[in-house]
Order: structure tokens, then C-alpha cells, then sequence
């Protein structure tokens, strides 16, 4: 099975449309999958200039009319960008919008089956608030959109997973929303998504909330009342489960490969050490020599994966943007609409 993966251009104004092309120039990503990126053509043909390539640009009104040939990007074109007020690294109401409906757009066609998963490019959440749509990133907008009530993040890379039990909210609302429910749920989410990544009978560690997971309730009594109690339910459920364990300790031991997956209680708490991992900084050149890691949005009826990282304004239209992500992510969505499928076919047979 070859899917057809969405790919939506992130804003304009960032380097989502650099990372796309320079993912679509190697001939393995059509090798895989057939890509159709969801953006203004008139976007994309800049940033083939921007990224000096020879690729060529083939605009589309349907899923169908794309060819899925490589050396040419089909772009199903949105015309909702004005060339002549678009500046790289800029926040606009404009760029904003235009990001946005890429993404309602791809999110549509993958309810309608008309693509079998969907890739995201970053988006700058001033810009999409300026424009009117109050979100406080990707992954409201899916969990809005397809109506979903039960979702979560999870970053991967390599033997990193991690999701999180809270994202986009101020510490202080992170920790009232820390709910055992909530807990158990997420451990629920991060199995099923190891499964689906082909890790049989994935070893899960819970991180705690507060320093040394409250120390028997010295550093506070979250970790006893709301985390433990979903760890042992999960236990008594049959997955293979620990927590709630100290985090300064839990991903150091998870990279070395002691768990197949983490949950992260809040934003920070998952992110800084993933990205310690994927993120490399060349202090020479003061960028990024690469920049790897993908989001996935668990617990929706499609399938969304992103690159980890933002629209980076500062470097946007220099063509300098490593595509890591975007190539990892683009195989992530890959591999999990080829394991739906399987999984699909196997349930109707039997």
C-alpha cells in the first residue's frame, strides 16, 4: 500500500514550505507514500526559488487529479495567500488564515477518506489567533474538527515517546487538570500508539508530577492521589506499567531503552528532554545542524503527524531549514496508515 499523505504548508511566512520542498526532492519519500502538500502553488513556487531547486510545481483542485511523480510537487491549491503582502518572518492575520485553512482542508478530505493520513508544518499560533481562530495549536484544531474529546501528544524519535497529559495551558491549570482519569487515559493512548509503531507488550513509565514524585507527599500529594491510582488501574487493565516515577531519572533511563514509552505530565516536562535528544545546536554557525523529532495526535479518527519544532521566522527565506522532521514525519504517518489498513483488512476477515 502506497497512502496518500497530506501535507499541510504551515505558515507562509515560516519555513514550511523550505522543509516541504527539500523533504520532496528525495525520490525514497514517492518510494513510500504519494505526498499532496495543501497550500497556495504560489507559495510553494517561492519556495522553490528560496531553496534553489529544480523541482517543479502542479496545482490541483482534487485529490484525484494529482500524479504523484517525483521531480514535480502536486500542491492542492487553496489561492488564499496575497504574494504581494507576504513577508518572510512576519506574524499576519493573512498568513495566519491561510496556515489555518490548509489544515481544515486536509483534515476534511481525511474524514472523507479522500487521503489515508495527514503531515503538518508548523504554524505560528500568534498568526492563526490574529486571523480569528482561536486555538492554541495543532492539536486543538483536530481535536475540534473531528470531534474528538479523548486525545493526546506524542513526541517520537528513535527510543523516545513521550506523551503528554496536559499541553497548551499555564503550569497552574496543568496541574488541576492532572486527573487521575486523565493519567489513565494517556497510558491507554501511548500503548495503543507503541502497538501501532509494531513494540509488542510496550513498558510504559509514568512521570511524576512534583520533585522526586512527591517524596511520599513531602513535595506534594498530586502524585499519590491522582497518578498512582491510574498507574494501578492500568496494571490491574494489563499493561506494563510504572509510576509514578521521578522524571529526572525516567527519561535518561528511556533513552537508554528501559522504557518503550513515557507520559509527561505537563508541556516542558516532555518536551525539554525530547528535544535534547533530537535538536542539535552548532554553536559555529548559530543553527540548528538538525532538528529531528514528529508529533502525532493520538486518539483521533485520522491519523496526524508533525514536525516538532516552530515556524522558525528567523531564518525563514534563507533556505538554510533542515527537512529531518518533516521526512521522519512524513514516514511516521506512512508507517501507521500502512498498520490501519493491515489492521482493517485483518478485522474483516475476521
Amino acid at each position: 500500500m502506497k497512502p496518500i499523505i497530506g501535507i499541510t504548508m504551515g505558515d507562509p511566512a515560516g519555513i514550511g514550505p523550505e522543509i516541504i520542498v527539500k523533504s520532496l526532492t528525495n525520490a525514497s519519500v514517492y518510494d513510500i507514500c504519494n505526498p499532496l502538500v495543501f497550500a497556495d502553488a504560489r507559495v510553494m513556487k517561492a519556495a522553490l526559488k528560496v531553496c534553489k531547486s529544480n523541482l517543479r510545481i502542479r496545482p490541483v483542485e482534487q485529490v484525484k487529479d494529482a500524479r504523484f511523480e517525483h521531480g514535480t510537487i502536486d500542491v492542492f491549491d487553496l489561492k488564499n495567500v496575497d504574494m504581494a503582502q507576504l513577508e518572510y518572518g512576519k506574524v499576519s492575520a493573512m498568513a495566519g488564515n491561510a496556515a489555518f485553512e490548509s489544515v481544515h482542508k486536509v483534515i476534511e478530505l481525511a474524514l472523507a477518506k479522500e487521503i489515508d493520513a495527514t503531515v503538518t508544518a508548523p504554524i505560528n499560533k500568534e498568526s492563526v489567533n490574529l486571523a480569528g481562530h482561536h486555538f492554541a495549536g495543532h492539536t486543538e484544531i483536530y481535536g475540534h474538527f473531528t470531534k474528538t474529546k479523548k486525545f493526546a501528544m506524542l513526541l517520537a524519535d528513535e527510543a523516545l515517546r513521550v506523551i503528554h497529559a496536559t499541553t497548551h495551558v499555564s503550569l497552574r491549570q496543568a496541574v488541576d487538570l492532572i486527573t487521575t482519569e486523565r493519567v489513565l487515559d494517556v497510558i491507554r493512548l501511548l500503548h495503543d500508539a507503541c502497538l501501532q509503531f509494531g513494540i509488542n507488550n510496550p513498558k510504559i513509565g509514568v512521570a511524576g508530577l512534583n520533585p522526586h514524585a512527591g517524596d511520599g507527599g513531602l513535595f506534594g500529594d498530586e502524585d499519590e492521589k491522582q497518578i498512582l491510582p491510574a498507574v494501578k488501574q492500568a496494571q490491574a487493565e494489563g499493561y506494563n506499567v510504572e509510576g509514578p516515577l521521578p522524571p529526572d531519572t525516567l527519561f535518561a533511563k528511556a533513552i537508554q531503552g528501559k522504557y518503550d514509552g513515557c507520559v509527561a505530565m505537563y508541556h516542558d516536562q516532555g518536551h525539554i528532554p525530547f528535544k535534547l535528544v533530537g535538536f542539535k545546536w552548532n554553536n559555529e554557525t548559530q543553527n540548528m545542524d538538525s532538528v529531528k523529532g514528529v508529533n502525532v495526535t493520538l486518539g483521533l479518527p485520522i491519523i496526524r503527524t508533525s514536525v516538532d519544532h516552530g515556524t522558525a521566522f528567523e531564518i525563514a527565506g534563507k533556505g538554510i531549514a533542515s527537512e529531518d522532521a518533516m521526512t521522519i514525519a512524513i514516514s511516521y504517518a506512512v508507517k501507521m496508515a500502512q498498520n490501519k489498513k493491515r489492521n482493517q483488512e485483518a478485522g474483516v476477515r475476521n
